[in-house]
């Protein structure tokens, strides 16, 4: 499964795509979509929308995860993220990609094991599961693939499999159906894979 992640934002939005079997991950493209500094705000959200509608071509993914707004400092700021995830999604939708969010809690305990870690505990913990030797950069990239993998792993465990719906999601205690097998709860029962 090929998965693009999105995390939005009006000067600067990243974005990640990774395929995955469900356990291993790889990492397709990342990066982060900036306007020139003297850009009106239209242009950027301009600039954010073609640019993500060439890459989600480019990379044909299954599915586009998304982080959702959950809490801003002000009325302001959470419009103006609130138009960059909005570009961001229309060129999802209009890709005909399904369309999944994540909170930044959700996210961040899918790839640390811990809702309230900090960017740079995330930054490592990508660059663990995609076997990278340094760490995603720049941040929003980062976290980018950080929801993109959040997804990857919702998926192996049955969250959040309806796409464009935060509602109705479940947490089971087992995986893959077997009782014996828990879900991995952070960076500490990570394995890598073996040549």
């Amino acid at each position: 499964m090929r998965i693009f992640g999105i995390d939005p934002g009006s000067d600067r939005t990243g974005y990640g795509c990774v395929e995955t079997d469900g356990s291993r991950h790889c990492i397709v493209t990342c990066g982060a979509i900036s306007a020139p500094p003297l850009s009106t705000f239209p242009d950027k959200l301009l600039r954010i929308h073609s640019r993500l509608t060439e890459l989600i071509r480019d990379c044909h993914p299954d599915c586009v995860a998304i982080e959702s707004l959950f809490h801003a400092m002000n009325v302001r700021s959470a419009l103006t993220l609130g138009h960059a995830r909005g570009v961001a999604m229309l060129a999802a939708v209009e890709a005909g990609v399904p369309v999944v969010e994540y909170t930044p809690a959700e996210i961040k305990r899918a790839v640390v094991g811990y809702g309230r870690a900090e960017k740079p505990q995330v930054q490592q913990m990508v660059k663990l599961l995609l076997g990278l030797a340094s760490a995603p950069a720049p941040h929003d990239a980062a976290d980018a693939l950080a929801v993109a993998i959040c997804h990857a792993h919702s998926r192996r465990r049955g969250v959040g499999a309806a796409p464009s719906s935060v509602e109705g999601r479940r947490r089971p205690d087992t995986c893959d159906g077997d009782p014996e097998r828990r879900p991995p709860t952070g960076g500490r029962h990570y394995r890598p894979a073996r040549s």
